[in-house]
């Protein structure tokens, strides 16, 4: 297939779902980590022409969500410090910390600028000289290569008023801390397709052999998606576990090497902490030593009060996939997209959104 409509072709994507139905026999719970899965999956509404046999989980693989409140915190206090500007992508404007958002700072006077790559976030430190610039970065191993190579040119230009905060993450350790929780069960995972691009398929081998939980890379259209459920449950019907690739045509089993090199260069890999998952052992990223004089938290007083969440919010939760956001008391009733209480309601890849804009429509 050349095109994105052979991709979204209703009788292909029949003749799939009719092959699924007559190889499933097994119940299974496969999650989708990838934000972009789930919004793709209640788009087309490919969970209400799957077998009763299989459920789908939505998990913590949008940035945004997974981001955690006191790095939105810690955000939030850097705007309110002088002469700072803070620069960030759109989806982080309007999640909610303890007490307030990097939106409603903007209100109230902080500088505060959306960027669509890093290298924006240099260009605004180029032109403001007498003003201290610090990229927010989020965003897993498809993002991290293009914050590593912005912050390798600031420090190749000498700019020594461009900085770091990072709160970026790397997708497979959290799989392990998914598949140890007592109130979470993944039969197989739904793997994201732009992530791998970049770290190859063998951080998912060990998921595969030492958990015994299959996994598929997957595609973003319909067709993708139905195919890699038949792909997963093939494995579970037949008792395997083994890494496949559909998204064969972006994807191949050793990733991009150029790039984790660029990451390794720039990032030291560290404990991180996830919002509905808690700290977890080198999942995060840190700059090295080399790149220290951009690093955000050598040079601001970062200091926030402990983090108060919304009592009532089980976001983190929505995020093990141990509920659903119809399971939440605030889901359509206080928490909607203008008013959102948490970041799964927030970002255009959150579970809470995608429930909301599609699910019972």
């Amino acid at each position: 297939m050349k095109y994105q409509d052979e991709y979204r072709d209703p009788e292909l994507a029949g003749r799939i779902i009719r092959a699924i139905g007559e190889r499933s026999r097994t119940a299974a719970r496969l999650m989708e980590i990838c934000g972009t899965h789930t919004m793709a999956i209640f788009r087309a509404g490919i969970r209400s022409v799957l077998p009763e046999t299989i459920t789908l989980i939505s998990g913590p693989g949008c940035p945004v969500c997974v981001t955690a409140a006191e790095d939105i915190d810690r955000a939030v206090a850097l705007c309110r410090q002088p002469g700072v500007i803070v620069a960030t992508f759109g989806d982080l404007m309007r999640v909610p910390g303890s007490e307030s958002s990097l939106n409603r700072e903007k209100a109230r006077g902080a500088d505060v600028r959306v960027v669509y790559a890093g290298f924006d976030a240099l260009e605004i430190a180029r032109q403001n000289p007498q003003r201290r610039v610090v990229m927010v970065g989020i965003g897993f191993e498809t993002t991290a290569p293009t914050i590593a190579a912005t912050v390798r040119q600031a420090n190749r230009e000498g700019l020594q008023n461009f900085f770091l905060l990072s709160a970026h993450k790397l997708l497979p350790p959290a799989m392990e801390v998914l598949l140890a929780a007592e109130d979470v069960h993944i039969d197989g995972f739904l793997c994201p397709g732009h992530v791998t691009t970049i770290i190859g398929i063998e951080p998912y081998r060990k998921v595969a052999q030492q958990y015994g939980k299959p996994c598929v890379v997957s595609g973003f259209e319909p067709v993708d998606i139905l195919q890699s459920i038949y792909m997963l449950i093939s494995q579970v019907e037949s008792g395997e576990s083994e890494v496949e690739i559909q998204y064969s045509r972006a994807v191949n089993s050793e990733g991009n090497e150029r790039a984790r090199k660029l990451m390794a260069e720039v990032f030291d890999t560290v404990d991180a902490s996830w919002r509905g998952l808690g700290s977890i052992p080198g999942s995060g990223l840190r700059l090295k030593r080399d790149f220290r004089e951009h690093d955000a938290e050598l040079h601001f007083d970062l200091e926030v009060p402990t983090v108060r969440q919304h009592p009532g919010c089980r976001c983190g939760e929505v995020l093990r996939g141990s509920c659903t956001p119809v399971d939440c008391p605030l889901f359509r009733s206080s928490c909607t997209p203008s008013n959102p209480y948490g970041p799964c309601m927030v970002s255009s890849e959150g579970t809470c959104a995608a429930y909301y804009q599609y699910h019972g429509v």
